[in-house]
């Protein structure tokens, strides 16, 4: 793993500090729930998880940057850390194992490595530049995943967000006619969906409206793993506040469906 190695391992660190706290609040019934001025959720398990990151990174990559969905940035290097300490707050407050801790690490413009920790689901998902993906509890047991295989949108399975969302962007109308060109089509929702797609269990994930937080884990994972992640105006990489990932060979396709000429 040269170049990222460290961070990697540092961030594999950082999980298993932070499961400590999302698994013991997990369920709690105290947990302390508030609504954002955006409307979203969020926990005392959110805020909790994320400071524990910062005060980490602060000791172990003082001269990097970093990038939260809860508190303000911090720091002006090239190298930023983007965390999102629990993807998938709805269901970690209603008591669903679907969610995650996001590590992501940008280097200048180059998203260089991902994690992605489930431990509800018992589950890790990480890469980094050059190095593949994997899956495992820890990087000492993992094994290294891919996308699928699939070229043809008649026998693709994809997994959007919820129909409310496209709506709200003007694209339910096309999301609609993508759907109806694949076989399967499910919500599994949050990050759950572009692991399955690196996994090769899914062919197409996508959503009209996401941060530099939802997405910079993701993106080099589903990337190493042979897949293609953009925005849905084509925009390689997790800058264009909206997600669309296949196993690449479907991509432009996609694509053309969901941003339709006029």
């Amino acid at each position: 793993m040269p170049g990222y190695d460290d961070d990697l391992r540092l961030a594999h660190v950082l999980a298993d500090a932070v499961e400590r706290v999302t698994m013991t609040r997990f369920r709690a019934e105290d947990l302390h729930v508030e609504t954002k001025p955006d409307l979203t959720w969020v926990s005392d398990a959110d805020r909790a998880a994320e400071e524990l990151i910062r005060t980490q990174l602060g000791r172990t990559r003082p001269r990097d940057a970093v990038h939260g969905e809860e508190f303000p940035d911090t720091g002006h290097g090239p190298r930023r850390w983007v965390i999102d300490p629990i993807d998938g707050t709805n269901n970690y407050v209603r008591g669903v194992p679907v969610w995650a801790t996001l590590i992501g690490l940008l280097d200048g413009p180059d998203v260089v490595m991902g994690l992605v920790a489930a431990p509800a689901l018992g589950r890790r998902w990480w890469a980094a530049k050059g190095t593949g993906a994997w899956t495992g509890r820890a990087l000492t047991s993992a094994r290294p995943i891919k996308v699928s295989g699939i070229e043809r949108l008649a026998d693709a399975s994809i997994s959007i967000s919820d129909v409310i969302s496209w709506r709200a962007s003007d694209r339910l109308e096309a999301m609609l006619g993508l759907l109806d060109s694949c076989w399967r089509n499910r919500a599994y929702g949050d990050f759950w969906s572009y692991m399955l797609l690196a996994e090769g269990a899914l062919d197409i994930a996508a959503e009209p409206e996401l941060a530099l937080h939802d997405m910079a884990a993701l993106a080099p994972i589903v990337t190493e793993a042979g897949g293609r992640f953009t925005s849905l105006d084509g925009r390689d990489g997790p800058f264009g506040a909206s997600a669309v990932a296949t196993n690449g060979a479907l991509h432009d396709r996609v694509l053309r469906t969901l941003t339709p000429e006029p």
